[in-house]
C-alpha cells in the first residue's frame, strides 16, 4: 500500500464513503500478505523505489501463480524472474495481460508505466552464448523504466567489433558487460569508458571455466577501476543495479 493509497483511504473514511470496517479489511494486508509459503512485501516500492520481484526458480507452479494473484490485486507492476513457460501459462489464467519473455525467462504484469530517464544503459556481451543472461539484464532494466542499448557478440577475440560501437557505448550512463570463458571483456570496456561498469560472469565455457568461476575471479581481479561484479549468470542483479544508477538524480 503506497502513501497515496493510505491518504485516499483516510479521506474516504472522513467523507463517509468507507466505514472503519472497510478500512480494516483493506489494512489486513498492511504491510504484507502472508500466503503461508510466502510473505509478500507490499511496502518495498515505498522503501526502495521498486516493488518486490518474484524469484520463480525453486517454487512450484501453484506457488508462483498464487503470489502473482496476490500481487496483482495491488497497483504495483509485477515481475517474476527465472520463470518457466508452464509458470507463465498458470499466471496467464489469472492475469491474461501478463507477458512472457522466453529468452530472459521473465514474466511481466504491467499496471503502470514507469518514468524513463533520457540516459541509457548499454548491455554488452562477449559472445552469442551469453545472450540469455544479457536478455535477463536488458528486460529487467526495461521493465524498471530504462532505455537499453544492446550490443551482442563483441568479445575480445575480435576487438574491432567492440571498438566500432564505442561512440554509442560512451553515450550511455551505465554499462553492463556480460562474458564467460576468461571474462576479459569487462576489463577492456572498463579501460575505455568513463562510466560505471557492471560485470556479469557467465557459466559459458569449457571445463576449466568451472561453471563461471574463472570469469568471476577474472572480473573480481580486474585491473580496470570502476568495474563492479555481480554473481555468476545474475543478469537480473546487473539490470536492477544499472537501473538504480541510471535513475539517480
Amino acid at each position: 500500500m503506497t502513501g497515496e493509497e493510505i491518504k485516499n483511504l483516510l479521506n474516504d473514511i472522513k467523507n463517509g464513503s468507507k466505514s472503519v470496517d472497510d478500512a480494516l479489511e483493506v489494512l489486513k494486508t498492511f504491510p504484507y500478505t502472508d500466503l503461508g509459503y510466502a510473505r509478500i512485501d507490499h511496502h518495498r516500492e515505498m522503501r526502495t523505489g521498486y516493488a518486490e520481484i518474484i524469484y520463480c526458480a525453486g517454487k512450484t507452479i501453484e506457488q508462483v501463480a498464487g503470489i502473482f494473484r496476490a500481487m496483482a490485486e495491488k497497483e504495483n507492476n509485477v515481475m517474476g524472474t527465472r520463470a518457466t513457460p508452464e509458470m507463465f501459462e498458470a499466471v496467464k489464467k489469472i492475469a491474461p495481460e501478463a507477458v512472457y519473455f522466453p529468452e530472459a525467462r521473465i514474466i511481466s504484469l504491467s499496471k503502470k508505466t514507469p518514468e524513463k530517464p533520457d540516459s541509457k544503459i548499454a548491455i554488452i556481451t562477449a559472445g552469442t552464448s551469453d545472450i540469455p543472461v544479457a536478455e535477463e539484464a536488458a528486460v529487467t532494466a526495461e521493465l524498471l523504466g530504462n532505455n537499453v542499448v544492446r550490443i551482442y557478440d563483441a568479445g575480445v577475440a575480435g576487438i574491432h567489433r567492440l571498438v566500432d560501437k564505442l561512440p554509442e557505448i560512451r553515450k550511455c550512463r551505465v554499462i553492463v558487460v556480460i562474458a564467460g570463458m576468461e571474462g576479459a571483456l569487462a576489463s577492456v570496456v572498463g579501460g575505455l569508458v568513463d562510466k560505471p561498469v557492471i560485470a556479469v560472469p557467465t557459466s559459458v565455457g569449457y571445463g576449466a571455466n568451472f561453471g563461471g568461476i574463472s570469469a568471476l575471479l577474472a572480473m573480481l581481479t580486474s585491473c580496470s577501476s570502476g568495474v563492479t561484479v555481480v554473481n555468476i549468470d545474475n543478469g537480473f542483479g546487473a539490470g536492477f543495479s544499472a537501473s538504480m544508477i541510471n535513475k539517480m538524480k
